[in-house]
């Protein structure tokens, strides 16, 4: 199992295993002979990359992550080695995430507590969601999710995905949207369709009043032209949970922006998470000892999972 920090929580087995703790620093020399690694701290996917050439038994991968960017390395995707990820742990607390962050713009929740922090007293109107319109790249359960509660809310939320299907707009259609978008959420996986996709044209079609939430990966945005659009005033604002570089640099101009919520890579972090992943990750080697299927078979090529359809345990990829 692979994790950046020792202290943190990590599952313990319930059925006997041979199980190996290791730092990135300590991958390489933990990896000979091993049949599963258990990337628990996604964020140093990188050093499964850097230690591959030891995987020479490696059957099986697992990330504590939805997205697998991170790990969808040439020699990964090219090698019969199975790759999971943990979709469905994330869905309910992402999309309440969201819906905070669409709240706290409506309701101007952080120009509250400024003038709370400066004691002003100073009255001021402002907006209802009830009828503003959503959109929300990403049609895999995290996006659907968020989609479905923005509906519950009073929203009118339109879920885009790759291709079209009932009740998902095919990307396509995406430019159509954009001209009377409230607010544009990003739940989409990190690929090469998708790296970038907000740029300084996306940009340009939506109207001014529109906010931007990202809460899939920070590269599906151009933070420089994200900044240019919301200093010169052409976007309303931007609730950012994940950037281009992570941690955010201290001299990011996002920092500073007051039409800018930054949060730390944390909106499906709640409380109960890694019980959630822990529970997740046994299941699936329960099922890989049976020889019985996997949960959550990521297509390497794509880069997500493409149905709940898994491949048999131990079979190739």
């Amino acid at each position: 199992m692979l994790g950046d920090n020792p202290a943190d929580p990590r599952p313990r087995l319930d059925t006997p295993a041979s199980v190996l703790y290791a730092t990135p620093g300590e991958l390489a020399g933990a990896l000979p002979g091993a049949d599963v690694l258990f990337v628990w701290e996604f964020t140093v996917g990188d050093a499964l990359h850097q230690a591959w050439p030891a995987a020479d038994a490696l059957r099986w991968v697992h990330t504590s992550s939805a997205g697998v960017d991170r790990l969808t390395f040439p020699e990964m995707v090219a090698s019969d080695v199975v790759l999971t990820n943990s979709r469905g742990v994330f869905d309910a607390p992402i999309a309440e995430y969201v819906l905070a962050m669409v709240l706290a713009f409506a309701k101007d929740l952080p120009g509250t507590l400024r003038q709370q922090n400066d004691r002003e007293w100073r009255h001021r109107e402002t907006e209802t969601i009830a009828g503003k319109r959503a959109v929300v790249v990403g049609g895999g359960p995290i996006g659907a999710a968020t989609s479905a509660l923005l509906n519950a809310a009073g929203l009118r939320s339109h879920l885009v995905g790759r291709t079209a299907r009932p009740g998902v707009h095919g990307i396509e259609e995406l430019d159509g949207l954009l001209p009377d978008t409230d607010y544009l959420v990003l739940a989409a996986p990190l690929t090469e369709q998708t790296r970038g996709m907000v740029n300084a044209s996306l940009l340009a079609r939506l109207p001014a009043r529109a906010r931007l939430v990202n809460v899939g990966r920070g590269p599906l945005v151009v933070e420089s032209d994200l900044v240019e659009a919301l200093t010169e005033g052409r976007l309303a604002g931007a609730a950012l949970d994940v950037f281009e570089r992570e941690p955010l640099p201290e001299d990011s101009p996002l920092w500073a922006l007051p039409n800018v919520i930054v949060s730390p890579h944390m909106s499906g972090d709640a409380i109960g998470w890694r019980d959630s992943l822990a529970e997740l990750f046994t299941e699936n080697l329960d099922r890989y000892r049976a020889g019985q299927t996997l949960r959550n078979v990521v297509d390497k090529h794509s880069g997500y999972v493409r149905s709940d359809t898994a491949e048999p345990a131990g079979s190739r990829a």
